[in-house]
């Protein structure tokens, strides 16, 4: 099956909030120069290292959430890693790619960046105040601070644990109303977990 910008199977629940991973130094880390150790695999000139403990961070957060993936990456690339990290890529509510990211440009920085702006996602009829986004770029979430986590860039190291130090507090925001108004600039010290 293909997953291309029209992939989605939106089958809302509202018991269920939607929880939205970005890809690279979030889940998994490419770089064209081999690290120093073998990647997980390897997509044309890249080497790809699955972040630790990402496949019980999938298994749990795709029991808890609802779960979708937004990069800014190219399409097809975005399409080869989800099929090669998530066990069932039909789990997933949508796959979507920098096509539906809005670029901006910042004028002190005299460079250009990608935007996730949450509101397409509203349009699909999800409800933002149950919508939770890890990434580890706040940029690309500037219109919805209160939906993102942050979670540091990964980029290679073995002894990253992250992923396994965030599910006791997504397991605490999965019941809440609204987790927009919570606090998660420090989740890792949250009263919450």
């Amino acid at each position: 099956m293909c997953y291309s910008e029209l992939q989605s199977n939106y089958k809302l629940s509202v018991d269920c909030h939607l929880l939205i991973l970005d890809l690279d130094e979030t889940l998994v880390f490419a770089n064209e120069d081999p690290l120093n150790y073998m990647p997980d695999f390897q997509l044309s000139d890249y080497a790809v290292y699955c972040r630790p403990y990402l496949n019980e961070f999938l298994a749990q957060v795709l029991d808890w959430f609802q779960v979708a993936v937004w990069s800014s990456a190219g399409g097809s690339y975005v399409q080869e890693v989800v099929e090669l990290i998530f066990p069932d890529v039909n789990a997933l509510k949508f796959v979507w790619s920098g096509k539906r990211c809005t670029q901006r440009y910042d004028v002190t920085e005299s460079r250009f960046y990608w935007v996730k702006k949450l509101k397409k996602v509203k349009r699909q009829g999800f409800n933002l105040n149950q919508v939770l986004m890890v990434d580890d770029t706040p940029q690309k979430l500037e219109q919805n601070y209160g939906n993102l986590i942050r979670v540091r860039p990964f980029e290679g190291d073995r002894n990253d644990t992250e992923l396994r130090d965030l599910l006791p507090f997504l397991d605490a925001l999965r019941s809440m109303d609204n987790v927009r108004a919570v606090e998660k600039r420090n989740w890792r010290s949250s009263p919450l977990i």
